[in-house]
């Protein structure tokens, strides 16, 4: 059994606990959130009592053996850091960071600690892609060329259930990361060089077209792709 500390009560925190019920062999001890009170909104439905505003005093307990960070983006390295530094295992939302250097900060603490450090690439899993990636791993299709495009049709700064959240996403870094993964994963092969182009969407009204959360414009709509090697 694995016992676990969810960490983040937003929308994905949510998503992890619903998915967590699927796995006898896991445990979530508590919820932890930047308020008792949010943490507690998000556990009682899901029968879980013992929560924690503070998450440093949660990696000093004996009891958890991992942690699976659902907070905002910025806090994500700092996080995982802390989390290996304490001696948990960690699972953390994309992206793992929004910087280069601290992206590989977490890498060098995970290769240092030979703790378990996931991202939750979870785009692989979708049944589309899986459709995709059996078809090409049968030999029934043959990949000629991968094409992803983003959009948002966000209109305020909300989280996947509609509730406002103090951070925004990172077209790149959050978006991007699965492009990469499923880039990755879909042809077997390392992604060694990533191209993406954008073009801000019409406006045709006071805010129609997708919104740009960071700038509260209509936002791009980028059209990523990448040189893999095999």
């Amino acid at each position: 059994m694995i016992r676990i500390a969810l960490v983040g009560a937003g929308a994905f925190g949510e998503k992890h606990l619903v998915g967590l019920k699927n796995i006898p062999d896991a445990e979530v001890v508590t919820v932890v959130s930047a308020s008792e009170e949010e943490s507690r909104k998000l556990a009682e439905p899901h029968g879980i009592s013992d929560v924690s505003d503070s998450y440093e005093a949660t990696l000093r307990r004996d009891d958890i053996d991992a942690v699976i960070l659902t907070t905002p983006t910025p806090m994500h390295a700092r996080q995982a850091i802390q989390a290996m530094d304490a001696g948990k295992h960690v699972e953390v939302e994309i992206p793992v960071a929004d910087s280069w250097a601290d992206a590989q900060a977490v890498m060098t603490k995970q290769r240092e600690t030979g703790l378990v450090c996931m991202v939750g690439h979870t785009r692989r899993f979708n049944p589309s892609h899986q459709y995709v990636k059996q078809r090409i791993d049968a030999g029934e299709f043959a990949i000629q060329s991968m094409d992803v495009q983003t959009f948002f049709f966000r209109r305020t700064n909300t989280n996947a259930k509609g509730e406002p959240r103090s951070w925004t996403d990172h077209l790149l870094w959050h978006h991007s990361a699965h492009t990469i993964d499923i880039f990755q994963y879909t042809t077997g092969a390392k992604v060694v060089q990533p191209t993406s182009s954008g073009a801000e969407a019409p406006r045709t009204g006071d805010r129609d077209g997708p919104v740009d959360p960071d700038e509260d414009r209509p936002g791009a709509d980028p059209d990523a792709g990448a040189v893999v090697q095999q």
